[in-house]
């Protein structure tokens, strides 16, 4: 038995003296008493406003919306040049077995999309759109379409300073670029400072919007569909916390390569399944296309409205594509990192379609949704709020369309936990070693926080990481524009050689 499946008899123990409802609701106060002010204080810090143009605009918003623009024009449009070479590479073209890594280009974009793509796509839209109106949603695309080009510099990085372990394994993400650049300019205790802290900060956000969050609101979303408070589960968030925390475990004992495997058969699944349902309702409103179109735009660029005009629309927009794709925070070049290649530009490339795939494609399909239904249609004063809403949309055609978009929800909850509990896992051995003793503690408490998170909502603990993950981002796009020039030669060389035909092609 591998020392990997030694997590499952942890984890039953360790379920076994989870707390019951009336103890753990106890826990919850407790929590919630100590580390509110701490979360307070932080996200204060993290998400501080600045007035722009009469509106408030979070600073790291801004910090990300300007790299994301930055790195667009000093790669020349790379999101536009470099596009059909990513679906070549994604198809296989340029794979390279005898290349060191783990997973296939596809496996690596498959693991990072399914980090990304979650409840935000569906809620956050919605709650995005009614708050900066529907310019929002043109603003949301603009900014995802500029994002990918931050993932290129940052999966770039993460493959051409990972490091291989001794049992086949990869190591990579921003813990270890920061620390190399320090560090070759004799700076190497600040280097592993910096990497430290980013690695301690990943552990603590993967313990809450990548596990406790995705854990709830899968739970939230499995009793609607199965019958509300009427549901058996319905009181019951403890059995089903047990069950979703040992079929994660399944998957993330076999490191990057099960969960890799099992994300390239369930990204392509859930992407399909709500690309096509959020299709079908935007057929049904085929006559409100072309108004809700006009209305987007012009909503985009209004002077005044309600809603706080063009500033408004381009501030909630920015904010939603950048918290959905999380270009700039890093934490996807750790899956990318783990990939069969020589080239770091190669999967720079691929990277590009992760920012197309969750904010260009589906957060702008779900936004064609509640534009098209929901304003013509007067949903609004339903009084309706975020994934509530669209599935309000949703339903409002098809009476049972809310089955498979809670399908999807659940779908996409669970692919996040299992591509964060890798982010974590590198955050976590970055700092204790590679051991598979110290792996698997790691494994044993993420797993029992996914237990846990269905029964409670720690929402202390869930500020506290959301506010730590985008901490990072401040050290991360640092790093991104000091490696600039040298990221800008290694991919102009590779897309010449690509262009040239230099770049061997698979054989199969």
């Amino acid at each position: 038995m591998k020392a990997e499946w030694r997590i499952l008899p942890w984890l039953v123990a360790t379920c076994l003296f989870l707390p019951g409802r009336a103890a753990a609701e106890s826990i919850d106060q407790r929590v919630e008493a100590a580390i509110r002010p701490i979360a307070n204080t932080l996200a204060e810090l993290v998400f501080y406003k600045i007035d722009l143009f009469g509106q408030p605009f979070p600073l790291i918003v801004l910090w990300l919306a300007v790299a994301a623009l930055f790195f667009t024009f000093y790669l020349g449009f790379v999101n536009i040049r470099g596009f059909v070479f990513a679906l070549r590479h994604v198809r296989g073209q340029y794979n390279n077995p005898a290349a060191k890594g783990e997973i296939s280009h596809f496996q690596a974009v498959a693991t990072a999309v399914s980090g990304t793509v979650g409840i935000g796509n569906i809620g956050g839209v919605a709650v995005a759109i009614v708050i900066g109106g529907p310019g929002a949603a043109f603003w949301l695309f603009i900014a995802g379409f500029l994002s990918m080009s931050t993932k290129l510099v940052e999966c770039t990085l993460g493959v051409k300073y990972r490091r291989h372990n001794s049992d086949g394994s990869v190591s990579g993400g921003p813990m270890y670029y920061l620390e190399h650049y320090l560090s070759v300019r004799g700076m190497p205790r600040l280097g592993k400072c910096l990497g430290g802290f980013y690695a301690l900060s990943l552990v603590i956000g993967c313990l809450g919007i990548g596990n406790m969050f995705q854990s709830n609101q899968a739970y939230v979303q499995f009793v609607t569909i199965s019958g509300g408070e009427a549901s058996f589960f319905a009181d019951k968030g403890w059995l089903f916390g047990v069950v979703l925390a040992s079929v994660v475990a399944l998957v993330i004992i076999g490191g990057i390569r099960s969960i890799a495997r099992v994300a390239s058969h369930i990204v392509p699944f859930m992407g399909v399944l709500y690309v096509l349902c959020a299709l079908v309702i935007i057929g049904m409103s085929a006559e409100h296309i072309p108004a809700s179109i006009v209305l987007i735009v012009g909503d985009a660029f209004s002077v005044q409205s309600a809603t706080g005009g063009m500033v408004g629309a381009i501030i909630v927009g920015f904010q939603r594509a950048l918290f959905s794709n999380e270009a700039g925070i890093g934490s996807a070049s750790i899956a990318h990192s783990a990939v069969k290649t020589d080239e770091p530009a190669s999967e720079g490339l691929v990277s590009l379609l992760e920012p197309f795939i969750d904010t260009v494609v589906i957060c702008t399909l779900t936004s064609l949704v509640i534009v098209t239904t929901v304003y013509p249609n007067g949903l609004l004063d339903s009084g309706a709020e975020g994934i509530a809403l669209t599935s309000a949309a949703f339903q409002h055609h098809v009476s049972w369309s809310p089955y498979p978009l809670a399908i999807a929800a659940l779908l996409f909850a669970f692919s996040t936990s299992i591509a964060w509990s890798y982010y974590g896992l590198k955050g976590w051995t970055y700092l204790f070693g590679e051991a598979a003793l110290t792996q698997l503690i790691f494994k044993t408490v993420f797993c029992a926080f996914i237990a846990l998170g269905c029964m409670i909502q720690l929402s202390a603990v869930l500020d506290f990481s959301d506010a730590m993950v985008f901490l990072i981002a401040i050290p991360n796009i640092l790093g991104l524009y000091l490696f600039a020039p040298e990221v800008k030669r290694e991919v102009n060389s590779y897309l010449r050689r690509l262009k040239a035909g230099e770049v061997k092609k698979s054989p199969v």
